[in-house]
């Protein structure tokens, strides 16, 4: 099996981005020690404070946030820094080359059922008509990332990632503490039988969404049989979806504060799109490509639809 460096090396990636990737995988390693002592390490349950998303900060959120914040602000190739869990941008070295955004852990919810769990990241080149600490640094669409992956923490810990090219998988060798390539690339099937969606949210979809689900639960002789697959926790359905195909979708509802769903364009949507389409499925908002969206706030929520491409093509004909 190959490392990661040379794999990226062979991919033609600028050592100083290799080198960029490095500083976020140390702090996956450690987040992802932490995570499988559990509870041994005293960071299991809640905070008493709330993020800028109005969650309920998990202790163990607050960790991961940290440790990327600090690796990554030492690392002098950083311009800039955004998280799921910061209310602004933080500026890291002037002039540095990148700027890097990330969700620390997505499922908190999972965090005290030892379910599902992830870090999500994306680098984009810095910009230099606009200050190190704007929001405007981080106002490009999805489609001019430089790198993309999350680390799924379970029975072995898994980064999936791209940096333009295929979508490739490593597994965190624990012997040695590198990441090794398992699966070089990936093949998402045009269309399966399976979804990952709340829908205990039905209720408050639009009748055109409603009507969707009535067709493939009811009707349909094309998807009957379709089956529900659902983690709570969107990195680790879109692995799945990655990994044997599916339809992941997160729609807008009529409840306050969801017209545009939960899932974040920066933080979620974007990496997780990319790492999707260069796998060969498809991932659309409303009908759009979500890697063509320009963002219009640094925490802009977006509805969303990521999976095999027939499956998301027929879910926007209800649109």
């Amino acid at each position: 099996m190959q490392r990661l460096i040379p794999v990226l090396k062979r991919d033609n990636v600028e050592l100083e981005l290799i080198m960029l990737i490095r500083t976020v995988l140390a702090a996956s390693k450690e987040i992802s020690f932490r995570v499988s002592q559990g509870a041994l390490a005293g960071v299991l349950g809640s905070t008493l404070d709330e993020n800028i998303q109005g969650e309920v900060q998990k202790k163990l959120d607050v960790l991961a946030n940290q440790l990327l914040k600090d690796m990554l602000l030492d690392d002098d190739s950083v311009r800039a820094i955004a998280s799921e869990e910061e209310d602004f941008v933080v500026a890291g070295t002037p002039n540095a080359p990148y700027i890097v955004a990330f969700d620390p852990l997505d499922g908190s919810s999972n965090i005290d059922i030892n379910g599902q769990i992830g870090t999500i990241f994306t680098i984009y080149k810095a910009r230099n008509d606009v200050p190190d600490d704007s929001e405007l640094q981080f106002a490009q669409p999805g489609n001019q990332q430089l790198c993309a992956g999350y680390v799924l923490y379970g029975a072995s810990t898994l980064l999936m990632m791209t940096t333009g090219g295929p979508t490739r998988c490593y597994t965190l060798d624990s012997t040695h503490g590198g990441y090794l390539l398992t699966e070089n690339s990936f093949d998402i099937p045009l269309k399966t039988k399976e979804f990952a969606v709340n829908l205990a949210n039905y209720r408050y979809w639009s009748d055109s969404i409603q009507s969707y689900f009535n067709e493939i639960l009811y009707k349909s002789d094309e998807y009957a049989g379709s089956s529900m697959r659902w983690n709570a926790a969107m990195v680790g359905d879109i692995h799945r979806v990655i990994s044997r195909g599916g339809l992941f979708l997160y729609p807008q509802d009529s409840r306050s504060g969801n017209e545009n769903g939960k899932i974040r364009l920066l933080y979620e949507a974007n990496p997780l799109a990319l790492l999707v389409e260069n796998s060969g499925g498809q991932a659309s908002s409303l009908g759009q490509p979500i890697l063509d969206i320009q963002p219009s706030s640094l925490h802009q929520r977006v509805p969303v639809a990521i999976g095999s491409k027939e499956q998301v093509e027929y879910y926007n004909k209800f649109l």
